[in-house]
């Protein structure tokens, strides 16, 4: 602690450098936070997937129905605990720009199937008392300012025509990244008003199952049931199912390690210039310092820490920052189902800005060390 007044006196020797440098750090690893919330973003689906859960889809594509029969003979598939099923709806609120899902669901089934989002029980009751009743994650209800009791009313493409719902519930998750932007509606009431072509058909079956029971083998035995019929399937785990919607959006993960590269290698050099520039200037500093008794490990140690105290400050600014407009929600408007940046993003993004200030701080701690005093002083 006696060594603080030091640090700080060499960091505010020249102040406009020092508050750059701050700002290299804050700027790079605000983006390297956005990134890290964008990524987790992307992944949602993949990371809240229920293990014991797999989806059943048309196997030409899943914007192909398959028929409301059709979940009689899934639950007499051997390791089928229970199932419910879903429509996409499709519809506009107001203005297309206002994009959020819209499920139509079995009312009975779904909220037993995806206990991770969590109503209270008046407002579940109400909803099933009510055909029209809707339920709508938190996300979406702040985001349109809506409130149990109001009335939606929503502009149908898929199934045309005007439809009203009364918003009976407002959902919240388990996790700090379940998706809190779906909007459900009752199955029977889509039923009640879509043309006779749309009556008896489904867009995909969610099966939970048995304990005990592998996910590879009740999926294969699934679609042997459905094989050679006018309405083949192909069942995937809930986790595969969402990674392939993730891979549609390009190498997210490469993306990130491209990036994350070029933040690392600028900032080493950013800092990596200060702390030689620092040194160089107070060769004559160091050499008083080794005069009146600091060892060589001690001016190596008070470089090192001098890069290692301004990453952690920049990035402390940068990290802090981001978490701040991450709070603020989707910046998007509902292009992205969570808006999240998560402890480990946090952690990653401090041990970025700590191991660039380590290395950056390396070479001329070294070279400090290894100063002569007579060498230095004749250099005055």
């Amino acid at each position: 602690m006696k060594f603080l007044p030091l640090l700080f006196a060499n960091l505010l020797r020249r102040k406009v450098r020092t508050t750059l440098t701050l700002g290299s750090f804050a700027v790079a690893l605000f983006l390297f936070c956005l990134l890290v919330t964008i990524r987790a973003a992307f992944n949602q689906g993949v990371e809240a997937a229920g293990a014991d859960r797999i989806l059943v889809i048309n196997k030409v594509s899943l914007i192909q129905p398959l028929p409301i029969a059709y979940r009689e003979r899934l639950s007499r598939v051997p390791g089928v605990k229970e199932s419910t099923f879903a429509n996409w709806f499709g519809g506009v609120y107001q203005d297309e720009k206002n994009f959020f899902p819209q499920f139509a669901v079995d009312a009975e089934t779904y909220r037993t199937i995806y206990n991770e989002f969590l109503v209270p029980p008046d407002e579940w009751q109400a909803f099933l008392a009510d055909k029209q009743g809707a339920v709508v994650g938190k996300a979406t209800a702040d985001r349109f300012g809506w409130k149990v009791g109001d009335r939606i009313p929503i502009k149908g493409a898929i199934y045309p025509g005007d439809w009203e719902f009364n918003l009976r519930g407002i959902y919240t998750g388990r996790r700090p990244n379940d998706d809190l932007t779906q909007f459900w509606f009752r199955w029977d009431y889509l039923k009640e008003k879509s043309p006779p072509w749309a009556t008896n058909i489904v867009g995909w079956y969610t099966v939970r199952l048995a304990p005990g029971a592998d996910s590879v083998q009740v999926s294969k035995a699934i679609d042997e049931v459905f094989a050679n019929s006018a309405w083949e399937t192909r069942t995937q785990s809930e986790s595969a199912f969402m990674a392939s919607f993730v891979e549609q959006m390009g190498n997210i993960e490469f993306l990130m390690v491209a990036i994350g590269s070029v933040v690392f290698f600028t900032l080493l050099l950013v800092t990596g210039n200060t702390m030689a520039t620092s040194v160089r200037e107070r060769t004559g500093e160091l050499a008083i310092l080794k005069t009146v008794g600091f060892t060589d490990t001690s001016v190596l140690a008070l470089v090192l820490i001098e890069s290692v105290l301004v990453a952690a400050i920049g990035g402390a600014l940068g990290i802090g920052l981001a978490k701040i407009f991450t709070l603020g929600g989707d910046p998007t408007k509902g292009m992205l189902a969570s808006f999240y940046l998560p402890p480990a993003g946090i952690a990653a993004g401090a041990g970025l800005s700590l191991s660039v200030g380590l290395i950056a701080g390396l070479l001329p701690a070294l070279g400090a060390m290894r100063l002569q005093v007579v060498d230095a002083l004749r250099r005055l």
